[in-house]
């Protein structure tokens, strides 16, 4: 039979959740591509609301959705799984509903909206990874988390293709849109609750360790993770931002980047991750941070190309980026799962999306405000705060992150 990186895909399958799950995540992630691209243009169009007033409506509300982590992690350990998933689901239902119940000029709903859908945005992915951890172990845990981000990310290509053709509709297209996403999360939420993955929580902890944060050496896997994160914006923000304004290059470019960047993710998203699966967990995260430095390198000295050569030099060492990006988020989840103990593993990816949740929020002011000081400002910043953060992730220590690990919490379904 063929195998995907030496797994058969039913065993992949399976691993991820089983075929009904699998299914959830792709409409899930199918109904996010139809919505979060365009969501500003629907506050501006559909609501008349100007750029300043929805962007910051959807800052506050994306922040404050961070807020809801805790909560989050507490339910996952008390042995929730499939049911996070869906509730992950229905509360951005809940959001596109008060987008279609707005009327022009309302602001407060329109940031109300926004935060339901920051919650359900920032909840899935740790409840998901959590979700992984209870049916799969080892490599075919990390394969999972994977192929899970593969699928999401081709998904959310789809999705935001199929809106990008619908635009020309005007306020009506963008209405649909949002009723289309809706039932897209409603569908998914039922798919994911469906599939009844429980978790009985740990016994053999001591009860004071119960209630213990997780380990202070995850404190700082949780504080280079901020940086690390920087790299996702890279391909959104920073290149379009520099390749517009300092390259004055078309936007043709920072498309193309895009479009790449997708791709790859897509296709060696799996591959890279089980490659990489021979070294220890910890040691491929510092390594993508070497990776992602250099690239960020890369751009300094391809914008020094100046307009001609600059824009397809960047575009170029865009790759490089993507790889160490890649190698990035599939060593990252993969070591704080395995490095958690069973009975705080909610918490503890919790606290991770925490951590990149603020990384994603705060990296678009920061690249703004290092960029107008020119290229050596923003990428070599940029390079120096990774190494470091790389530096301090290789130099901790940990027992048994390699593949083979404890037994997790007994799943049930």
């Amino acid at each position: 039979m063929t195998t995907i990186s030496g797994i058969r895909p039913r065993a992949l399958v399976r691993a991820s959740g089983g075929p009904r799950y699998v299914v959830a995540l792709a409409v899930d992630a199918l109904g996010t591509g139809l919505l979060r691209p365009f969501l500003l243009l629907y506050g501006v169009t559909v609501l008349r609301l100007s750029a300043p007033v929805t962007g910051a409506a959807m800052t506050v509300g994306i922040v404050a959705g961070l807020g809801c982590m805790p909560a989050v992690g507490r339910w996952l350990d008390r042995g929730a799984r499939s049911t996070v998933v869906a509730a992950s689901m229905l509360v951005r239902v809940l959001g596109v509903a008060l987008l279609l119940a707005a009327p022009a000029g309302c602001v407060w709903l329109f940031a109300t909206a926004a935060l339901f859908l920051g919650i359900g945005n920032q909840a899935w992915p740790a409840a998901h990874a959590t979700l992984v951890a209870t049916v799969a172990q080892g490599r075919e845990r990390d394969t999972a988390l994977a192929g899970a981000r593969a699928l999401r990310n081709a998904a959310l290509g789809v999705g935001a293709l199929l809106a990008a053709v619908c635009l020309a509709g005007g306020t009506t297209a963008l209405r649909a849109l949002a009723a289309v996403t809706a039932l897209a999360y409603l569908a998914a939420a039922a798919l994911a609750w469906s599939v009844h993955v429980h978790a009985r929580p740990a016994t053999g902890a001591p009860a004071k360790a119960r209630h213990d944060e997780p380990a202070p050496r995850m404190l700082d896997l949780f504080a280079a993770n901020v940086v690390y994160v920087f790299c996702l914006n890279v391909p959104e923000v920073a290149l379009p931002l520099v390749l517009v304004t300092q390259l004055h290059a078309s936007p043709v470019w920072s498309a193309a980047v895009f479009v790449l960047n997708t791709a790859l993710v897509v296709t060696l998203q799996v591959p890279v991750t089980v490659l990489m699966s021979r070294f220890s967990r910890r040691a491929v995260l510092a390594f993508s941070g070497v990776v992602l430095a250099a690239s960020y390198l890369g751009f300094l000295a391809a914008g020094s190309l100046g307009p001609g050569w600059g824009a397809p030099a960047m575009v170029a060492v865009s790759v490089v980026c993507t790889v160490g990006e890649i190698i990035y988020a599939g060593s990252a989840t993969a070591l704080v799962t395995a490095l958690a103990p069973a009975h705080v593993l909610g918490r503890a990816l919790a606290r991770f999306q925490l951590s990149t949740g603020f990384g994603l929020a705060v990296s678009p002011a920061v690249i703004t405000t290092l960029a107008p000081r020119g290229p050596a400002a923003l990428w070599g910043s940029l390079a120096a705060a990774t190494l470091l953060s790389a530096a301090g992730v290789a130099t901790e220590k940990d027992q048994g992150t390699r593949l083979a690990r404890s037994p997790r919490c007994p799943a049930s379904r």
